[in-house]
């Protein structure tokens, strides 16, 4: 776990070295506040703003759900403002339980940067064991990261649906929407047939961090994670998913994350909807 996460006390004694990681905000909330403004009202000391809709994803476009994967080009310019180097160790961060940040950990874990961590707990356990923030931005660096080959598995539409067939497809949006009572964001409600719902708020605890190791394995266990048993997320477009992937990593399971999720699977009329609550 230590490999994954960061605490605040941590964190603000690598900061205090000789040898500070590369801090990226990725606060961003869907429909609220940009996180642009949340940044410049106080953030970490040297940290530098990542926009989620602009440097973490691609402009969503026909048949490709809301938040695609950004073009490796875009991605890699983005991590080189903020001074990313391919030996460079990387904290990224969000307001609190790391359901935007996820999505940075994931990508520079995908564009095979493995020294990338999440702060727990967020700006907000940061600030809760008394640590500073500051209002002044950092200028943009010139960072030297070049994005590899995909080093994490992606699932697209076919193989989503054939691994909630054989394998084990967590939903991570909450009850409500898998069940298909309320959708507040895509024009169709529901589930990908044979997806079992794994709402990701529930990988945290009450201070917004993240369960034990083996709390987080006893929960994905009760939803069938087993060994030697295939195992992907998916959400509504493949943000929150990270936040799943990330949490299975933490129990020690490999994932692989559907990155179009239910966005981009209702894009075609022919992929089959369930609603209703899980079979018994």
């Amino acid at each position: 776990m230590s490999a994954i996460l960061v605490s605040p006390e941590m964190l603000a004694a690598e900061l205090a070295s000789g040898r500070p990681p590369v801090l990226l905000d990725v606060r961003w909330n869907l429909g609220g506040p940009p996180g642009l403004d949340e940044y410049r009202l106080g953030h970490l000391e040297d940290a530098r703003f990542v926009d989620l809709d602009i440097d973490l994803a691609a402009p969503p476009g026909a048949g490709r759900g809301r938040h695609p994967l950004p073009a490796a080009t875009v991605f890699e310019a983005a991590m080189r403002r903020c001074g990313v180097n391919d030996e460079s160790s990387v904290v990224v961060y969000d307001a609190g339980g790391g359901l935007s940040a996820a999505r940075a950990w994931w990508l520079l874990r995908h564009a095979g940067h493995d020294d990338v961590r999440l702060l727990d707990g967020g700006v907000a356990a940061w600030t809760a064991a008394a640590l500073p923030l500051t209002t002044t931005e950092p200028p943009d660096a010139a960072g030297t990261m070049v994005v590899g080959p995909g080093a994490m598995p992606v699932l697209d539409a076919k193989s989503a649906a054939a691994l909630a067939r054989a394998g084990v497809l967590l939903d991570a949006r909450a009850g409500e929407r898998y069940r298909g009572e309320v959708e507040p964001v895509d024009p169709v409600a529901g589930h990908i047939p044979g997806a079992r719902s794994a709402p990701t708020a529930a990988n945290l605890g009450g201070a917004g961090t993240f369960l034990s190791g083996a709390a987080l394995r006893d929960r994905f266990e009760s939803m069938g994670v087993a060994a030697g048993v295939a195992v992907g997320a998916y959400c509504g477009s493949g943000v929150t998913a990270a936040h799943e992937v990330l949490a299975l990593a933490l129990a020690g399971i490999p994932a692989a994350l559907y990155p179009g999720s239910w966005s981009e699977w209702i894009t075609d009329p022919s992929r089959p909807v369930a609603t209703g609550p899980e079979p018994g």
